[in-house]
């Protein structure tokens, strides 16, 4: 007996029919086996070295002959005289030889790594005295035989036995330089003088006396003194010391990069700043100043708090060839296979490839994980692949490897993966997931090639910003000093792993020049 064949009654038994079929084929997908695929063997590598860099911060200080020739007017005495010895004694008696000279303005000129300093002097010698009896007595004779005793007595008591007689002093001084720094943080001027006289005379009861003869060994004497007080003091003034020992604190610092704010939304990030070695060159002398350069070499890192580093100042300055001004700056940034793996999964996971669907079978990430070994990294990807030719689409699931290297982009200052490439492991993945499914690994590789890029030009900008901003302190202009600084450029410099850590290496070029207009008196 055949049963009435209601519609509902068949819409019913399609729907059963339907939903068991669905049903069915999910069950299918739940159950497929996954394919364990054998993980590539990893490199251990050592460990990175300790993060810090050695960095270089060297000023060129320029002090102006015009202040060097200022400060020595200032210092050195307008007016100076003297004494002579008396070089006729058997005709001069009691006599008295005295000087007197003042010099003229300074003129300060610089060639050859040479420094001189001239002036012109001018003054007079005065001889005053009177003859000996020997050289009266023989005037009195000579006189009596022409106009008679008596006469001649009285003529050479009143107008010979005393003598008064003036001549001018004209020259100039000249003072050379060649000054050399110590490792003691002493200069050492290396000074010389040199006096230049006019070749002039004056008569004495009938003798003459070269004035350059009695006045030059008084000056002479008189400059070395002046000359070995400079030095001395020059020697022993620690002023030179003391500035660079100010310097020296105010670079010993943890400077804020990133993330310090209250609201900020970036992860804090210090620069610690740790002078090791004081260098200097020693100076040099052109036409129109002094030229000394100096500078720090430091020790730079990363930290993640702010830091006070200990920094003790050198006994010893230590002097190197000639060099240019220059900021160099070393910043080492450390990233966790942690951190990366979190990044791969930001851009992969729950992504399905090909993304426009157009291949037979969808391939989606599940999950993401990142490992170096050697010179390469490891990408596994726990993928979910789905024909889907024909109507059951069925899928099955397995892990992906795919190896690469990690390169900096200096254009674009970005962190890329190139290289990309199947592992020949993941060979078996393709046993379950089907031919078909190889064709939609290349465009995983490319999505890895596209997207995994880590965007470092925010973090470079912000460093070269505070780092110009600390450098910036030492534009704090005192009188008479003018300083200019000033980062140039930020480059990425260089990569390195090890298994657990991935480092960029952000390097900075700058400029610091000071120029010295005024100094105190020499």
């Amino acid at each position: 007996m055949r049963l009435p064949m209601h519609p509902r009654t068949i819409a019913l038994g399609l729907t059963v029919v339907l939903v068991s079929f669905a049903i069915s084929l999910k069950a299918m997908d739940w159950l497929a086996p996954s394919v364990t695929v054998q993980t590539p063997p990893l490199v251990q590598l050592p460990p990175l070295p300790p993060s810090p860099r050695s960095s270089t911060v060297v000023a060129q200080v320029s002090v102006a002959l015009s202040a060097i020739r200022d400060a020595a007017e200032r210092g050195a005495p307008k007016t100076f005289g003297g004494k002579a010895d008396n070089p006729v004694q058997q005709i001069l008696q009691n006599a008295d030889i005295g000087w007197t000279a003042s010099r003229g303005p300074i003129a300060a000129t610089g060639a050859q790594d040479v420094l001189t300093l001239t002036t012109p002097i001018n003054g007079t010698l005065k001889v005053t005295g009177s003859l000996s009896d020997k050289a009266t007595g023989a005037v009195t004779n000579a006189l009596g035989s022409l106009l008679g005793g008596n006469v001649a007595r009285q003529i050479g008591s009143v107008n010979i036995k005393n003598v008064n007689a003036n001549a001018d002093i004209k020259g100039s001084v000249t003072l050379t330089a060649r000054p050399k720094l110590g490792a003691s943080w002493r200069i050492e001027p290396n000074l010389q003088a040199q006096v230049n006289l006019g070749d002039t005379s004056l008569s004495a009861a009938g003798v003459r006396i070269s004035v350059p003869a009695q006045v030059k060994p008084v000056i002479d004497k008189a400059v070395a003194d002046q000359i070995s007080v400079v030095e001395a003091r020059l020697r022993n003034d620690p002023v030179f010391q003391n500035s660079a020992r100010a310097q020296w604190a105010k670079a010993c610092r943890s400077i804020p990069l990133q993330g310090t704010g209250g609201t900020s939304s970036m992860p804090p990030m210090w620069l610690e700043l740790r002078p090791t070695r004081a260098i200097a060159a020693q100076p040099k002398v052109d036409a129109s100043s002094v030229i000394l350069t100096m500078g720090i070499e430091a020790e730079t890192r990363i930290t993640e708090a702010q830091t006070t580093p200990n920094c003790p100042f050198p006994d010893k300055l230590s002097i190197v060839p000639p060099m240019s001004s220059q900021v160099a700056i070393g910043l080492p940034v450390d990233m966790s296979f942690t951190t990366l793996t979190q990044l791969v999964e930001a851009q992969l996971k729950g992504k399905t490839f090909p993304e426009d669907g157009s291949g037979p079978v969808d391939v989606t990430v599940k999950s993401a994980s990142i490992a170096a070994s050697g010179d390469r990294l490891l990408i596994s990807l726990l993928v979910h692949a789905k024909e889907k030719k024909s109507f059951f689409g069925l899928g099955a699931e397995a892990t992906v490897h795919i190896w690469c290297r990690p390169r900096l982009d200096q254009a674009a200052q970005t962190l890329r993966l190139a290289d990309v490439e199947l592992a020949v492991e993941s060979e078996a993945a393709f046993g379950l997931l089907g031919a078909a499914a190889r064709a939609a690994i290349p465009h995983l590789q490319q999505a890895l090639a596209d997207r995994m890029v880590v965007d470092l030009k925010p973090f470079a900008s912000n460093a070269q910003r505070k780092i110009a901003a600390a450098i910036a302190d030492l534009q704090k202009n005192e009188e008479g000093i003018r300083v200019d600084a000033d980062v140039t450029s930020i480059r990425l410099a260089s990569i390195a792993f090890d298994s657990k850590t991935l480092r960029v290496v952000v390097e900075t070029d700058g400029t610091i020049k000071a120029a010295v207009t005024a100094l105190p008196a020499l």
